[in-house]
Formats: C-alpha cells, sequence, structure tokens
C-alpha cells in the first residue's frame, strides 16, 4: 500500500516520518509488523507527534471540521495540544460542546432505531 494509507492507519502524520517509510510501499505484512511491533521512531510518533488532524480532533474532542473552524489546519505536537487543552480557547470550548451534543443525538437515534426494530410487526392486510 502507499506511505500515506499506511500512516493513516497507523495514526500518524506521512510528514513525519523517516524518508525510507514515505518512499517505500508497505505490504499488509509489514504494516501488520509495525502495529504489533512498533519501532522506536513510530512510538516517538504517537507519543509526541505532530499527529495527523485526525488524532489532534480526538485528542481534543472535536470534529476536524470544529478544528477548522477553530483554525487548526496543520499537525500539531502532543505539547501543542496539551497547551490547547490548558487554554481552553473560546472556539475550543464551543466545539467541545457541540461534538456533546452529536455524541448525545447519535446515541438518542440509535436507541430509537433499536426501540422501533423490537417492536412486533404488524401483519399488512
Amino acid at each position: 500500500m502507499k506511505p500515506a494509507t499506511a500512516a493513516k492507519k497507523l495514526g500518524v502524520y506521512l510528514e513525519a516520518t523517516p524518508a525510507e517509510f514515505q518512499e517505500g510501499v508497505v505490504s499488509r505484512d509489514e504494516l501488520g509488523a509495525l502495529q504489533s511491533d512498533p519501532p522506536e521512531w513510530l512510538l516517538e510518533l504517537r507519543r509526541n507527534g505532530p499527529h495527523p488532524r485526525p488524532v489532534v480532533a480526538a485528542k481534543l474532542g472535536v470534529s476536524i471540521a470544529g478544528l477548522a473552524r477553530g483554525g487548526i489546519t496543520e499537525a500539531l505536537t502532543t505539547e501543542q495540544i496539551d497547551a490547547l487543552m490548558a487554554d481552553r480557547p473560546e472556539w475550543l470550548q464551543q466545539e467541545r460542546a457541540t461534538q456533546a451534543e452529536v455524541r448525545k443525538e447519535t446515541v438518542r437515534i440509535k436507541e430509537k432505531n433499536a426501540a422501533r426494530r423490537d417492536q412486533p410487526r404488524r401483519p399488512r392486510s
């Protein structure tokens, strides 16, 4: 697979990976080996970043679109993410509240659909 796909599956920012990773092709076996026994560079990237936007969004508890609305368009390090969490800028507070509402609505819809599935069906006439 392409290095970009492998980096995405590993949850790391491609541009921060070693050159040999970026320039090569990663087989499924190699990907499995990286996942099961990560080398030091992969552990370091996962620990300190820079992290890709999906990881940054997850660590901040917001959506990727919420990051963009907050002006975050680049990869961030763990230190930068921690600083944002400590400072709690207005946009971050608003996006976290929005994300919490989205999660609650998702749960409500799932419960509603489950209740609908559990109801006995009436025969058609």
